[in-house]
């Protein structure tokens, strides 16, 4: 390996300074390259430069500031140096052409004018911290105050219990009254035959339907406008989502006697309505049953039995 294959670039551009009689901070000056860029150059640090353009810009302003040429420079050291796109990016580096000083001066005012305004950000982000902290104690403060008013008026009515205990009575009641009134109820309005027709009186906001069977039964569920749900329970449930402006539902029964209907968490009375009908079929078989009697003597008896099975039963919202 000959000599010349141990100098380095950066080595043979230190001498060319040192020789010259500059310092960094002389170099600095004249070219307008920041000093740490000119330490990385010298130690072949090329990855610390901007980018690859800048090596070969800065190392040919740098040799030609020292008396040497820039270009041959670049090009014997070539091999040792990063490539860049086109080799006209290295032309335009001369002393007639102020770009990379520009460039320069550009990166470096962009990093005074960022230098400049940390002092003022950290200011700012300062204020913020004490207008919150004020404003926190400040809200405690008030807190503590409302607190404290509370409490006064707390010992200031405890002295008049007794209109106090009466307000309360007077409350209470109200409140009973309030909670009566609101109370979810059924009220039968028809129930003739297979269907049967019930009010719900302060139907809740949340009319989801729970349909359960103890036994295989077909069931369907339609407002006004759509049918909402239809199938066939074996033993088991299915909740039927309502919209809430709805205020009247429809039920098909295909097994009401083993079936439960929950509206909002409240319980229909089928039962109810199935019972009132056997108890009217009942009474219908008895009176035929002595009707015959009377027009055909005791020795003939006639019965007719009439079973209605509930198949359809409507609820309106109030």
């Amino acid at each position: 390996m000959s000599e010349k294959d141990n100098v380095s670039i950066g080595k043979t551009l230190r001498d060319a300074r040192i020789a010259k009689g500059f310092t960094i901070d002389d170099l600095q000056q004249t070219t307008k390259i920041q000093k740490r860029y000119l330490i990385a150059i010298e130690e072949e640090r090329f990855d610390d430069l901007p980018g690859d353009f800048y090596v070969r810009a800065f190392i040919k302003q740098y040799a030609d500031t020292v008396d040497l040429d820039g270009a041959e420079l670049l090009n014997e050291f070539s091999n040792k140096l990063p490539n860049t796109k086109t080799q006209e990016y290295t032309d335009k580096v001369n002393e007639n052409n102020p770009t990379t000083r520009s460039t320069q001066r550009k990166v470096d005012d962009r990093y005074e004018k960022l230098r400049r305004k940390i002092p003022m950000v950290v200011a700012i982000v300062v204020v913020i911290l004490v207008l919150g902290g004020i404003w926190y104690a400040s809200s405690l403060h008030s807190q503590k105050s409302s607190q404290d008013n509370i409490d006064s008026s707390s010992v200031s009515v405890s002295g008049s219990s007794s209109s106090t205990s009466s307000s309360k009575k007077e409350s209470q009641k109200k409140a009973s009254s309030s909670s009566k009134k609101s109370k979810v109820s059924f009220e039968t309005t028809s129930n003739s035959g297979s269907a049967a027709t019930l009010t719900m009186k302060n139907a809740p906001k949340s009319k989801a339907v729970t349909i359960k069977t103890s036994a295989n039964a077909w069931t369907s569920v339609s407002s006004i406008t759509a049918q909402l749900w239809q199938g066939t329970l074996q033993s088991s449930s299915h909740t039927v989502k309502v919209p809430t402006a709805t205020t009247q539902l429809t039920f098909r029964l295909g097994g009401p006697s083993s079936t439960t209907i929950s509206i909002g968490g409240h319980k229909v009375p089928l039962a109810k309505l199935i019972s009132s009908q056997t108890s009217s079929s009942t009474s219908a078989t008895t009176s035929t049953s002595s009707s015959a009697t009377t027009q055909y003597g005791s020795s003939s008896t006639s019965s007719t039995t009439t079973t209605a099975q509930l198949s359809s039963l409507t609820i309106i919202f109030k």
